[in-house]
Formats: structure tokens, sequence, C-alpha cells
């Protein structure tokens, strides 16, 4: 085997994964579930345990709905919904940093092994394209809604980028992420996943 870049870290399912040198090979979707289940929204700040997994979810979820509401053909809507369940699997690998941290000029080299983990994600999983905007705008959606129902209130300086969706969200708990995330996964990508 060549050399690699960096050093590797030990994932959910036992595999060696470069951070900063990763290969599609290496990619699991049992590791991102796992991972994402794991790591709490904002933080952790807000007032009750919310997975980045069920972020994931919902917004892909959220994501096929806007491309049907502009009438998307189903191959569109399809691919939508299996960016937005997978935008943010390389917080798997690398963990997410708050978005002042994380767009800091500083972070440039985050950005970019961010990318790179992206890449592998889109060769492993056949994802096309680059993020549709309506993933972008279901994140955004899914931003307010769980500022909204997941923090005792928001700060005044908050800016409101958009509207809070009409369904409040009921936290899942971490096993119940996990298999949201997987069951998902596994309709999205006809590809049988054990949970």
């Amino acid at each position: 085997m060549d050399a690699r870049r960096g050093d590797w870290i030990q994932t959910y399912t036992l595999k060696q994964f470069w951070p900063l040198d990763p290969r599609p090979e290496d990619v699991d979707i049992q590791d991102i579930g796992h991972a994402l289940s794991m790591q709490c929204r904002f933080t952790g700040h807000c007032h009750t345990f919310y997975s980045v997994a069920e972020h994931c979810v919902r917004v892909s979820e959220r994501a096929g709905t806007l491309m049907q509401q502009i009438g998307g053909f189903s191959h569109d809507v399809m691919r939508a919904m299996q960016w937005g369940l997978l935008h943010d699997a390389a917080e798997a690998y690398l963990v997410d940093l708050a978005r002042p941290v994380k767009h800091d000029e500083s972070m440039a080299a985050y950005r970019r092994a961010e990318r790179q983990v992206m890449i592998a994600v889109r060769a492993k999983f056949g994802l096309v394209g680059g993020l549709p905007d309506e993933v972008k705008d279901a994140d955004n959606d899914l931003l307010w809604t769980e500022a909204r129902d997941l923090f005792p209130s928001c700060h005044p300086a908050w800016t409101w980028r958009g509207e809070p969706l009409a369904e409040r969200i009921q936290p899942m708990t971490q096993p119940e992420a996990k298999a949201a995330f997987l069951a998902r996964f596994s309709v999205l990508f006809g590809a049988e996943v054990a949970r």
C-alpha cells in the first residue's frame, strides 16, 4: 500500500481513516451514521440532545419537498434527498466546527480537508453534481426550526434568514437517530444496511 498523508483515526467499524488523505474505499455508511448520531448540533448548546444524523434526515426530507415544489423531475428529487442526507457526512470524520470558527480565514486548511472528505463520500456513493440549492435552502430552514425548538429562547441578535417549519421538532434518541439515518440511506440508495 502506498504511503498516506497524515495520520489516521479508528472508526466505529474498526477501519483506519486518513482525514487528510481520504479515499472512497475507506468511507463506510455505518461509520457515518454512527458518528453523526453521536454528535450534537449547535456544539452541544441546545437544551436537549439533537444529533447531526437527525438533522441530516430532516434536511433530506425537506430538500425533497422543496425540489417537488419547483416541479423537479423524480431523479432531481432523489438527488436532492440523497445530497440532503449526506451533506454533513464529512463531520463523521472531522467533526463540525461552529460557523464563526469554520468560516474564519485561519481555518482554510480545515475547509480543504472537509472538501476532500466530501469528494471521497461523493465518489463512494455516486452523488452526482454539486450540492443542490434546495439542500442549502433546506439546511437553512432546519437551522431556524432547530433554533426555535431546541433553545428555550433565541438570543435577540439571531438574524433570521428563513421561516421555521410548521412542524415542531421532538428530538430522537441517539439510537433512534442512527436507525433513521441508516434506514433513509437504504431507501434512497437502494442498499441494505445493517442497523
